[in-house]
């Protein structure tokens, strides 16, 4: 019986900032780092979209391929209401919600169907009333499982409505077709490697030999794609499992004026975060740079990585470029700064590249080392050279 509904709301940054800004309608709009910076784009409208502009690539590139755009810095509060709204009509048909990110969520109504109906008329009913209620448009796919409710509401965005009937024949006719990528875990180096292998649809994956596959890549890599690819998730719909965003902020007792000082904060609150994400086998797809100076306004940035990430070194360099380049400092103090991680995914669910390169996983394996010595000696075992300086007081807590 399929109970599992996948809901992803469309262009959902480029969307709320056409329902906040209705002149903005029907243009192309790019919302990240501004082109004259080394940010990188949140999302793109679908006017953008039709210019090869798409989410994690570099501003400057964005705006060479599309001179027209607008743009638009990230408002992550903004979203995270319009977030919160659409939750909110969620809750009506079932607790049993896990929430990917601001726009991304999985919804098990099986022990809805008595209330409510089918799962496919609780879909409808949601997409119309978040329509109604958020003015926002959601691509909905219903499925027995979390994988093919998420490639059923992927097949015709925007604005689609995709049911996948239960069954291994019904899984075939849609999955057979669609290009290995499709498949959880295969990201842009490993989908080079399967080009290479001759593996360019599903179908082509299924007709090979699982032994041959498994000693080209790997016994546990092969055994996970070819069941995603026969349509087999045995994944659950995890409720309350994991926090929406993770982070570390720090309010000063002294305003910090010095660019340097600033930075060691930064560092930080990045190896900390990243600690947490690895406790709780957690990886981050973006980071969110918050501010507040003396006077009190506060302002926040964000960037996308291109893979998910639970290491220390990309969420810092991505907070410092950030204050660097997007934070009009201008001599004024800080009061606070905070980083967080956001879009989290599961480890296990995020893209695993099959062919990672050896600094990469040099850095992974030092990552784990490292925890397991401050969970021995403490978290003060292991650190950078540069935070044994001194850093400022604060009264700051974790995020969450």
């Amino acid at each position: 019986m399929s109970s599992i509904i996948h809901i992803d709301l469309d262009q959902f940054y480029a969307a709320v900032e056409i329902l906040d800004f209705p002149e903005l309608k029907g243009k192309p709009l790019i919302v990240g780092g501004r082109p004259d910076s080394r940010g990188v784009v949140c999302t793109a409208s679908y006017e953008a979209r039709a210019f090869g502009v798409h989410s994690a690539m570099p501003s400057s590139q964005a705006a060479r391929l599309c001179p027209s755009a607008l743009w638009r810095v990230p408002r992550m509060d903004r979203y995270a209401e319009k977030s919160r709204e659409v939750v909110a009509v969620f809750e009506r048909y079932t607790d049993q919600i896990q929430t990917v990110s601001l726009d991304e969520a999985y919804l098990d109504v099986g022990g809805s169907l008595k209330l409510f109906g089918s799962a496919e008329s609780i879909g409808r009913r949601i997409k119309n009333e978040v329509f109604s209620e958020t003015g926002l448009v959601a691509s909905v796919g219903v499925a027995e499982n979390k994988f093919l409710a998420k490639v059923a509401s992927d097949l015709r965005k925007p604005n689609g409505f995709v049911v996948i009937p239960p069954g291994r024949d019904h899984a075939a006719a849609i999955l057979n077709p669609l290009p290995v990528s499709r498949l959880w875990g295969v990201g842009t180096k490993t989908g080079e490697r399967l080009t290479e292998l001759g593996i360019v649809k599903i179908s082509d994956l299924l007709a090979l030999d699982p032994e041959w596959l498994a000693r080209r890549i790997g016994l546990e890599s092969a055994s996970r794609l070819l069941s995603l690819a026969q349509g087999i998730d045995v994944g659950e719909v995890e409720v309350g499992g994991m926090s929406k965003t993770l982070g570390r902020e720090n309010t000063f007792a002294k305003d910090l004026f010095a660019l340097d000082a600033m930075e060691r904060e930064l560092l930080a609150f990045s190896d900390e975060v990243a600690s947490r994400l690895r406790s709780e086998h957690l990886k981050c797809g973006g980071v969110t740079l918050k501010v507040k100076f003396g006077d009190f306004t506060r302002i926040s940035r964000a960037l996308m990585f291109e893979e998910p990430t639970d290491l220390s070194e990309p969420l810092y360099h991505a907070a410092r470029t950030m204050l660097r380049d997007r934070v009009q400092l201008s001599g004024r103090g800080v009061r606070l700064l905070g980083v967080t991680a956001t879009h989290l995914v599961r480890a296990e669910n995020a893209e695993k590249s099959l062919f990672s390169d050896e600094d990469h996983q040099k850095k992974e394996r030092a990552a784990v080392a490292i925890d397991r010595l401050r969970g021995k000696f403490g978290d003060s075992a292991v650190t950078f050279g540069r935070l044994l300086e001194k850093r400022s007081e604060n009264t700051g807590t974790p995020s969450e």
